[in-house]
C-alpha cells in the first residue's frame, strides 16, 4: 500500500486504510513522526507524542500503528523504499544513457538522499532498529545488489559471470558502510570519505574486468 510516497507492507499495519481520507490520515501520522524523529530522535516516537503533534487522538493513531516499534518500522520501510526508487531510476535509464562515471553519479545521488532524509539518519545512526527493521534492511540490501548488477550490465561496465552477484553485493555493502560513516561525521557528508568511496568502488569495478586472481 502506498503511503507518504512509499510502499508500506499491509502486514505492518494494525488496520489497512481503504479510503483516501484514511490513507491521508496515516500519511499525516508518518510525516509527523518523521519530523519528530529528525528533530528529537527515536525516543520521541511514542504513540502519545506522535498523536499530539499530529493533532489526533491516541486511538486514531493506534488504529494503524499500535506502538513505537510499529512507527519505527513503517518509517524505516518508507525510507528504504525511497532509496530503492533512486537506484531504480538509474537502472531504468541505464540502457539509454551511458555514463562516463556511473560510480561517481551513484555515490553523489545517494549522498543527496542522506542529506535530505534527516529522519533516516536519526534512525539508522541510533540504537532503536527493531528486528523487523533489520530484516527489512537485509532484504533491501539484497534488492539493491540485484539492481546494481542490472546497472553495470546495462552500462556494459563488466561481463556477466557467476561471480558478479557476490561482487555487486560486496560493492553495495562497501558503499553503504562508507556513506553511513561519511554522514555520521558530517550532516552534509564528509567529503574525504565520499571521495574515497568513489575511489574504492571504481577500483573494484576495474578489478572485475581484469583476469581473476586467486
Amino acid at each position: 500500500m502506498t503511503v507518504h510516497g512509499s510502499q508500506i507492507p499491509e502486514a505492518m499495519l494494525r488496520r489497512i486504510p481503504r479510503q483516501a481520507r484514511s490513507r491521508e490520515r496515516l500519511a499525516h501520522v508518518l510525516a509527523t513522526a518523521d519530523r519528530l524523529l529528525a528533530a528529537e530522535g527515536p525516543e520521541a516516537l511514542t504513540t502519545t507524542r506522535v498523536a499530539a503533534e499530529a493533532g489526533m487522538s491516541v486511538g486514531a493513531v493506534y488504529q494503524y500503528l499500535p506502538d513505537r516499534d510499529a512507527i519505527i518500522e513503517a518509517l524505516a520501510t518508507s525510507y528504504l523504499a525511497r532509496i530503492e526508487v533512486t537506484m531504480a531510476s538509474f537502472v531504468a535509464a541505464a540502457t539509454e544513457q551511458h555514463r562516463a562515471d556511473p560510480v561517481g553519479a551513484l555515490v553523489d545521488a545517494f549522498a543527496q538522499v542522506y542529506r535530505s532524509e534527516n529522519g533516516f539518519r536519526a534512525l539508522w545512526f541510533g540504537r532503536h532498529l527493531t528486528e523487523a527493521t533489520r530484516c527489512a534492511d537485509r532484504e533491501y540490501k539484497r534488492r539493491m545488489a540485484d539492481m546494481l548488477r542490472e546497472l553495470v550490465l546495462a552500462q556494459q561496465q563488466v561481463i556477466d559471470s557467476a561471480r558478479l552477484p557476490d561482487a555487486c553485493r560486496a560493492a553495495h555493502l562497501i558503499a553503504d558502510t562508507l556513506l553511513q560513516e561519511a554522514f555520521r561525521a558530517d550532516p552534509e557528508g564528509d567529503p574525504a570519505l565520499l571521495r574515497e568511496a568513489k575511489t574504492a568502488l571504481r577500483g573494484y569495478l576495474a578489478a572485475l574486468t581484469a583476469p581473476t586472481r586467486r
